[in-house]
């Protein structure tokens, strides 16, 4: 029997990049193709969990590079692990898949922000894939970075100099300062270490043979023209084989659902943070009395790995006051 053709899979291990990359990863196994997903320690103790014992996906871990007393949602510690611990162990890793089996690695699919892979994947004469797991306008803004700053828009550090607006296209919207990828107002040290993070995508990216992103012509036509050779293959979603919903780190609370059915239609405001942001006391109870002050039906997401005992009191209090006015979940469904 002659070998299956194999290939490793690596996001960014934060919730908006692991799933769309494990929803490909099953679109490339249902084409007879051999896929390992790799992921650190944290993330892959979680996903373990949601795994089907019979799935045709191998789940393998890098070292955190964390110690156990860090938060392992800290964008910046998880960004400082990345660059300085994972390229050696991810080589070992190969190295290791290679020697103990004859389906050798021929592809290395990374997240564009695992910059590092692409590196190792050339070094090893690998062929690498690039994926971007949102829409192409914010990755095609840093494709231009290098002209942006030739043409004296922007500085060495991302930060705007010239004119209130960048333009990529009159046909789409313009950004904002504030609206950059790499933006943090009022800290610039942060926002120069996420330029220099996002910056370097520009070089990884050009050793790809191909670059991938979720969406699809349809939806972002006038973004995707900006990146020439992108190849839309989106939108990737779950579908009916994945019970679990395979790539979400909580489980979803589907009763929001019926809920959300019962309101006037655009009714609803939704208050949902993403799966890295946190939050003080006094930044909680400004959102949640602001939603109540509306007097509207409001749908909040309060992930669980955030909710301390004090914000779990103040949340059931908001929760009697609101009845069934509001809705207060830990994790909404995503599709």
């Amino acid at each position: 029997m002659g070998s299956q053709p194999h290939v490793l899979v690596i996001p960014f291990p934060a919730q908006g990049h692991v799933a769309p990359l494990m929803k490909l990863s099953h679109q490339i196994v249902d084409h007879g193709i051999k896929v390992t997903f790799v992921t650190t320690e944290f993330i892959n103790a979680r996903l373990t969990t949601k795994m089907p014992a019979n799935s045709p996906i191998r789940l393998v871990s890098l070292p955190d590079g964390l110690e156990p007393e860090d938060d392992q949602i800290d964008t910046l510690k998880l960004i400082n692990s990345f660059q300085e611990t994972k390229p050696d162990h991810f080589k070992d890793l190969i190295e290791k898949i290679n020697e103990s089996t004859d389906d050798r690695i021929i592809c290395v699919i990374a997240d564009v922000t695992v910059a590092w892979a692409f590196d190792v994947a050339e070094k090893m004469g690998i062929q690498s894939v690039a994926f971007w797991p949102a829409g192409p306008a914010n990755l095609a803004l840093i494709f231009h970075i290098p002209k942006l700053i030739e043409d004296g828009i922007i500085d060495t550090q991302g930060t705007l100099i010239k004119n209130d607006l960048i333009w990529l296209s009159k046909e789409i919207p313009a950004w904002k300062s504030s609206e950059f990828p790499w933006s943090f107002p009022g800290e610039s040290w942060m926002q120069n270490i996420f330029f220099q993070y996002v910056f370097k995508m520009n070089h990884c990216v050009k050793l790809c043979k191909w670059l991938l992103c979720n969406s699809f012509y349809e939806l972002d036509l006038l973004a995707l023209n900006l990146i020439p050779g992108i190849i839309p293959v989106g939108p990737l979603l779950s579908g009916n084989q994945l019970e679990n919903h395979i790539g979400s780190f909580w489980p979803e609370d589907s009763t929001c659902l019926s809920w959300l059915d019962k309101q006037p239609v655009g009714s609803v405001i939704y208050a949902s943070f993403g799966s890295t942001s946190t939050f003080n006391q006094q930044q909680f109870d400004e959102l949640a009395l602001g939603l109540e002050l509306t007097g509207l039906p409001f749908l909040s997401v309060i992930r669980s790995d955030i909710a301390n005992e004090a914000l779990s009191e103040f949340l059931d209090g908001i929760r009697s006051r609101i009845a069934d006015s509001g809705k207060i979940v830990g994790w909404a469904p995503q599709e």
